[in-house]
């Protein structure tokens, strides 16, 4: 198949794809609008943590931190100057991108890689999370609410799911056509240097510091992006939410279990799981517990025999049956 060929056909599923999910809302009802635009988040949080973890390779543990304080910028400018909450969203992003080049110059001037800055993300957000704890158990004990407003677009707020949806499925595809153009730039063969081998990578010229603080700025933007539209959904921020582990686990599970290093793997991922879970849920439901034991050994099973995601397994796959096919 040539190049040629194989451009369009990827330009014609994606032009079906995108049809398909802007027609979605008019056939599926508001729980399942809700879900697809939950997996659009996780998606598109997924995408942004691929940029830092699955193409540089610095894998981090503490990307609510980023989330979190994206929710609580764009929460707290609007009850407390005004702050239009669109605005407040890119404000959010500016915080989110200022944290992550702080914490990423410590953390790569002096070398932390691998567990070691896992770790300093992890520390990161949990220190977040327990200043949260203590701020708020005397301001907001009941978590930060946003005031219902009209329903219009510049308010960010809307009495049916659907525009959630499309504002999500626009920020999702706005970050899947940015990863599109780092993997095919050089910056995206820098990053895939750094991710295989700094020291060879460091060897051939490339800055080890500069692409590591450009790829943590691009991914902190987007979390924090993703942490207002959150905010704005529910109407309501706690720091158990906005900084707990549990949403970093869920940011990067995406992209491992689709296949980190890829354009559609961390949506992939989300869709992957987010049905997965609510699966478990219904089967299991009455057993307390039960469904996230059996969603956990699902989990660990996909990364025990699919190391490179589900898409990498399908690649394989096809990898495979290609060849068989040229011998037949």
């Amino acid at each position: 198949m040539s190049s040629t060929t194989q451009y369009t056909r990827n330009i014609l599923v994606i032009v079906v794809a995108g049809f398909i999910l802007i027609i979605l809302p008019h056939f599926i009802g508001d729980y399942y609008i809700h879900m697809a635009t939950m997996i659009l988040l996780y998606g598109y949080l997924g995408l942004a943590w691929n940029i830092l973890g699955g193409y540089a390779g610095q894998f981090s543990f503490g990307h609510a931190a980023f989330f979190g304080v994206g929710a609580f910028t764009s929460t707290l400018l609007q009850l407390n100057i005004g702050v239009n909450p669109w605005i407040g969203m890119f404000l959010a992003g500016i915080a989110g991108m200022l944290l992550g080049l702080f914490i990423g110059a410590l953390c790569f001037r002096y070398g932390l890689r691998g567990p070691y800055f896992a770790l300093a993300m992890l520390a990161l957000a949990e220190m977040l999370r327990l200043l949260a704890v203590q701020w708020m158990t005397v301001k907001y004990p009941l978590g930060i609410n946003i005031p219902i407003n009209t329903d219009s677009f510049w308010n960010f707020q809307f009495d049916k799911k659907a525009p959630y949806y499309y504002i999500m499925l626009f920020m999702t595809a706005a970050a899947l056509y940015l990863t599109h153009i780092i993997e095919v730039k050089r910056i995206g063969s820098y990053f895939k240097a750094i991710r295989e081998n700094e020291a060879a990578a460091e060897s051939l010229g490339i800055n080890l510091f500069k692409y590591k603080l450009l790829a943590m700025a691009i991914s902190s933007f987007l979390t924090a992006m993703g942490g207002t539209f959150y905010a704005q959904y529910y109407l309501i921020v706690d720091e158990e939410a906005a900084f707990g582990v549990n949403g970093s686990i869920e940011i990067l599970l995406g992209p491992i279990i689709g296949g980190a290093g890829t354009v559609f793997g961390p949506v992939l991922g989300a869709g992957v799981l987010e049905c997965l879970s609510e699966v478990t849920r219904d089967v299991f439901e009455g057993y307390g517990g039960v469904h996230l034991m059996v969603y956990g050994v699902i989990l660990v099973i996909t990364i025990i025999f699919l190391p490179e995601g589900i898409l990498g397994g399908l690649q394989l796959i096809f990898r495979k049956l290609k060849k068989r096919g040229r011998r037949h």
